[in-house]
């Protein structure tokens, strides 16, 4: 045992010389820090920590009940501190093209036109779904 130990050292010892490097004789153990006020995950100084972190409390925002201020009002629209919301106008302000959009799915890729962009656009969407989904299926 101790030739062994007096041969480790002299080994060391000729390295150390030779590449002026030291030889290490304990293991190194790395503590981190944990962060201030965050205690582990067992632990009952925890207080309101959940498996992650702490528990984050959620925010209630209110509701507009008020019929006459939702038919009137659009509501939420005023992002400032001050001011009001933006009040909506009769019908007969609003161009007529808005009351001929679309308010349901977009049309099917057979009514659709072959030679318009939008027809191409959705074909190539609904060909990159396709794919993604057999390149689920297959198996590596």
């Amino acid at each position: 045992m101790m030739a062994a130990m007096s041969l480790a050292r002299n080994t060391c010892a000729k390295l150390f010389y030779r590449n002026l490097t030291p030889c290490v004789w304990s293991i190194q153990k790395a503590d981190y820090a944990k962060p201030a006020g965050v205690a582990g995950l067992g632990s009952k100084k925890a207080g309101k920590l959940g498996k992650l972190g702490p528990v984050v409390e959620k925010v209630v925002l209110p509701v507009e009940t008020n019929p006459e201020k939702l038919v009137n009002f659009v509501c939420g629209s005023n992002v400032l501190k001050q001011g009001q919301d933006v009040q909506l106008k009769p019908d007969s302000e609003y161009p007529e093209w808005l009351w001929s959009l679309r308010q349901t799915k977009p049309a099917p890729l057979e009514e659709m036109d072959e030679n318009s962009i939008q027809y191409w656009r959705r074909l190539r969407k609904l060909n990159i779904r396709r794919q993604s989904r057999l390149m689920k299926l297959r198996k590596y």
